[in-house]
């Protein structure tokens, strides 16, 4: 049986909903939606491009915790509630997955608060 390992964030959402930042299972690597908090303090910047840069800090330290990192990352999802918003975060995002190349959607709709502006969710492979 493949065994399965759970890591968590430190996030309070994580808690209080009953879920993890990420599943390891064999040598995948499921990120769940994650948004610009900043788990250590609880807060949210006001700025998509910023959410988006804590974004992917907040998943590349579960990548790394599981022993990956973007550079394994296969599929990507783009969560936001203003497709306006999406484009001033292209170059963030190009940073991470420009050598990639994941396959990726973007997907306009609501968020669980009014604060956040994207959720990004990675699904991964080890290499």
């Amino acid at each position: 049986m493949t065994e399965r390992r759970a890591i968590l964030s430190g996030s309070t959402f994580e808690e209080q909903i009953g879920y993890a930042r990420a599943v390891v299972l064999g040598d995948s690597i499921y990120v769940s939606g994650t948004t610009g908090f900043d788990y250590s303090a609880m807060t949210i910047s006001d700025d998509v491009v910023e959410q988006a840069e804590q974004c992917l800090r907040n998943i590349g330290a579960a990548l790394a915790e599981a022993g990956g990192s973007f550079a394994d990352v296969v599929r990507v999802r783009y969560l936001l509630p203003d497709p306006a918003d999406f484009e001033p975060c292209w170059p963030t995002l190009r940073r991470c997955f420009g050598e990639v190349r994941p396959v990726a959607t973007m997907m306009v709709c609501g968020l669980a608060d009014p604060r956040m502006k994207i959720e990004i969710e990675v699904d991964a492979r080890l290499r």
